[in-house]
């Protein structure tokens, strides 16, 4: 392909807090008894009504920088984003432009580091429900949006990256990780289906041999899945792809993504800062950190995915890819973490353990004990002691068809040892117990 990829990404995920970013009102949109009941005159945009910033979203905030090895500005403030949209009571969007909380830090993937531009903290907008309703009570169904402010001035945070990323894939992966480490620290669930966390991706196209970045770019809002963005971006490299070699240029558009069509739809022109008037929001006094309260934040974050799942991989014998799966999610870690040690201490393989749960081979939930847990283990996986002379026969039956292997033995190759209680456990049976069949072929040998 002519063409390489460049591709940023701005995601947005909902802080889980008690109460709204800039209001005492109850931070919870999707538990509300009706819409509109979460609501005062601050997240209403009412004249007069002053906001109070959100202390716990702002360490939140802070924490997750850290988390993805970001700086952090130990001053800051919020800022007014000018615009008029019908969920956007205020007409402005309290928000961060020049000086965010969070900058320059990255996200290790398998296809390279994402670097992270910057992370700062907002005010979510009121939901959006288009719908068809009877406006007029005659009968004809009309089409109406419907505004429910119950999330207006949910905390949320965003989390922009640099051009860094290559493949549609790298994207997906990076998303993942960062939901992965969102959900460690538990300040927010993510939860894709209900608009938790929304993906965005800056996309365009270079000549390959190229180093500038492309003067245009496409930003496609609003993605609610990691497969839906790889697919996303992976249309607009075909689509791009196409303008270019026509010899046109993409135009600079913001888009969205039909998941039942598999593409992009323009929706309206990009707009630039400019066109938002930032200026810093005169009803929020700036803020100061000092290096030892951010020290301090910093001692308090749990040990993340990536680091937790080498340290099991090295305590416990495991190869890190099981390492990895058992680390997914940190409750399921500190389950299998506790069984792990349990098991360690009564000198049981690791490896065998985690093979069974991992593929579902013992039944067990979370709330069980680890001791209950190696139970089950134990009981499913008991090594059986043979008959003498069962055992004994079919050594003999074993050494007979392998007399290379015997001669080899004899003559100090010692390695094959293993192969030959491979072909005697085969005829016994895979439970049988391993260092019976070992001590007593080891005698015949000798």
């Amino acid at each position: 392909m002519p063409y390489k990829l460049v591709c940023g990404l701005e995601i947005h995920a909902e802080l889980k807090t008690k109460s709204k970013m800039f209001c005492a009102c109850k931070n919870d949109p999707f538990g509300a008894p009706a819409p509109n009941t979460h609501t005062c005159p601050v997240c209403l945009g009412m004249p007069g009504a002053l906001p109070v910033a959100n202390r716990q979203a702002i360490e939140r905030t802070i924490k997750l920088g850290l988390a993805l090895n970001c700086q952090v500005n130990l001053f800051s403030k919020f800022d007014r984003k000018n615009y008029f949209y019908p969920d956007l009571p205020k007409g402005y969007q309290i928000s961060q432009y020049d000086i965010p909380f969070c900058y320059d830090g990255y996200v290790e993937t398998s296809e390279g580091k994402v670097r992270i531009h910057r992370i700062h903290l907002e005010e979510d907008t009121a939901k959006l429900s288009h719908q068809d309703i009877d406006l007029d009570g005659d009968g004809v169904l009309d089409k109406a949006t419907l505004v429910d402010f119950n999330r207006s001035s949910v905390p949320l945070v965003e989390i922009v990256t640099e051009a860094d990323i290559i493949s549609p894939t790298q994207a997906k992966e990076y998303g993942q990780k960062l939901r992965q480490i969102m959900r460690y620290l538990d300040i927010a669930d993510c939860d894709m289906e209900k608009g938790g966390m929304r993906l965005e991706a800056n996309i365009s196209l270079r000549r390959e041999g190229k180093n500038e970045l492309p003067d245009y770019k496409v930003e496609c809002k609003n993605i609610n899945s990691f497969k839906f963005l790889e697919a996303a971006i992976n249309y607009e490299i075909t689509r791009q792809t196409e303008i270019l070699q026509n010899g046109g240029v993409p135009t600079q558009e913001t888009r969205g993504y039909n998941p039942t069509t598999g593409k992009t739809f323009a929706q309206r022109s990009k707009e630039d800062a400019a066109d938002y008037r930032y200026f810093p929001d005169p009803d929020l006094p700036p803020l100061e950190f000092t290096a030892e309260q951010i020290e301090a934040w910093r001692q308090e974050l749990p040990e993340l995915p990536e680091a937790r799942a080498l340290r099991l991989a090295t305590t416990y014998s495991l190869n890190i890819q099981s390492a990895q799966s058992l680390t997914r999610q940190r409750l399921e870690a500190d389950f299998f973490e506790s069984v792990l040690t349990l098991a360690k201490q009564e000198n049981l393989d690791c490896q065998k353990l985690v093979n069974a749960l991992l593929n579902k081979k013992i039944t067990f939930s979370l709330q069980d004990l680890p001791s209950k847990v190696l139970a089950s283990f134990q009981t499913a996986f008991a090594s059986q002691t043979v008959d003498e002379n069962k055992l004994t026969a079919v050594l003999q039956q074993v050494l007979s068809n392998n007399p290379d292997a015997v001669e080899k033995y004899r003559a100090g190759k010692t390695a094959v040892l293993g192969f030959l209680v491979g072909q005697t456990m085969r005829e016994l049976g895979k439970q049988t117990d391993v260092n019976q069949v070992r001590e007593q072929l080891v005698k015949m040998l000798d």
